[in-house]
């Protein structure tokens, strides 16, 4: 490969753009010639999410689409963007694992506490062993960096915490998928702008892109025989992945001087990593406080996520999910063009628009109801 690179490089060709272009078509074409296959072993074998209790579908619709966003991801990361498996040696296998379990949940379901302690595994993984961790919160609460145990438990809980977020919002169509899409493309575009020394992470999210942008063509089919669910394999990939990429873009702006690293300044930037993945934060955070306000467990399934509530609406999965991805995109926009202000109002700015963003359908709602009566 580097001989490659290295004639490349010869020929005037710039091997970043050809690892990019080659790096998207590749990922795109393997899922989308990958998932016919496992739609079919699908309904031969009878793999399909049966609906339930959260459910927003009523047949039996296959489930396996994250099979095929591993072996994407897991091929063209490995050949377009090796330097991150050198760099994070526990990367790869952290995958291999979250794939393991996650196929596991999505045929037999297991228990709670079985995926935590997989989940608590792999996070450990990459975070003690790749030391891909968050340093400092630049002076959130007034913290700023960390000691290296703190830095540990906290990273780990991260982790876990995104993973599970994304699990959480994969709930309707084209949802988990498309904010993947979003997510991706606004670290890819930052790890571009801060230089060549990011060009694999930003390589590794057009990969994530290309790969997602083809499942979603089946998972947004108006085809019942198409359709397919990412499941909790590719809810928790992504999840993983997607925390991965927003602590190494908090980890760059630490000065770390490194020797041939160039040295970032964003005061902001863990507030701008929040704004990014908001969604699935406040998603998470507010169904936690549901759930406890009414006595029941953290754990229990129930119709309180924002999807829910816009399909509560009479809105269809494709019209939920982008009034859904525009909001929460308007979040992000705002908190690029105030991130010079104090880290902490910037933060509570955020967090403030995304709950009004989660209750904004029930007040909706309520109006419209109020209307009813009153005529």
């Amino acid at each position: 490969m580097k001989n490659f690179e290295l004639f490349l490089s010869e020929s005037g060709i710039s091997i970043f753009y050809v690892k990019i272009g080659l790096g998207f078509l590749f990922s795109f074409f393997i899922t989308f010639f990958s998932i016919p296959t496992i739609i079919k072993i699908s309904r031969r074998k009878n793999l399909m999410d049966e609906p339930g209790i959260r459910s927003s579908h009523l047949r039996k619709i296959p489930n396996l689409g994250g099979i095929a966003i591993f072996y994407s991801i897991g091929i063209c990361t490995s050949i377009f963007a090796y330097e991150l498996f050198d760099l994070y040696k526990f990367l790869f296998a952290s995958l291999i694992i979250l794939l393991y379990i996650g196929v596991m949940d999505d045929i037999v379901v297991m228990r709670a506490y079985k995926k935590l302690v997989a989940q608590i595994i792999v996070s450990s993984l990459v975070v003690i062993g790749s030391d891909i961790r968050i340093r400092s919160l630049f002076g959130i609460f007034g913290i700023y960096e960390m000691g290296y145990l703190v830095s540990l438990v906290f990273s780990i809980v991260t982790f876990i915490v995104l993973i599970n977020a994304f699990n959480l919002i994969d709930g309707i169509d084209g949802l988990a998928g498309g904010y993947s899409v979003i997510c991706s493309g606004l670290f890819g575009i930052s790890y571009y702008r801060l230089g060549e020394y990011n060009y694999p992470l930003v390589v590794l999210s057009v990969i994530i892109i290309g790969t997602v942008l083809a499942f979603l063509y089946y998972n947004l089919s108006n085809y019942r025989t198409n359709k397919i669910f990412m499941g909790d394999t590719g809810s928790m990939l992504l999840g993983f992945l997607l925390a991965f990429t927003s602590i190494c873009f908090i980890d760059i702006f630490i000065d770390k001087e490194l020797p041939n690293v160039p040295r970032y300044h964003l005061q902001s930037a863990p507030a701008i990593a929040v704004a990014i993945l908001i969604l699935p934060i406040v998603d998470t955070l507010n169904v936690i406080i549901v759930r406890l306000c009414n006595k029941k467990s953290p754990f229990d399934a129930d119709k309180n996520h924002i999807h829910h509530k816009l399909l509560k609406l009479d809105l269809t999965h494709r019209r939920s999910t982008f009034y859904i991805i525009v909001y929460y995109l308007m979040i992000v926009t705002m908190a690029y063009y105030l991130r010079h202000i104090n880290i902490n109002l910037l933060l509570l700015i955020i967090i403030l628009l995304g709950f009004f963003g989660a209750y904004l359908p029930d007040l909706i709602y309520r109006l419209r109801n109020n209307k009813k009566i009153t005529i």
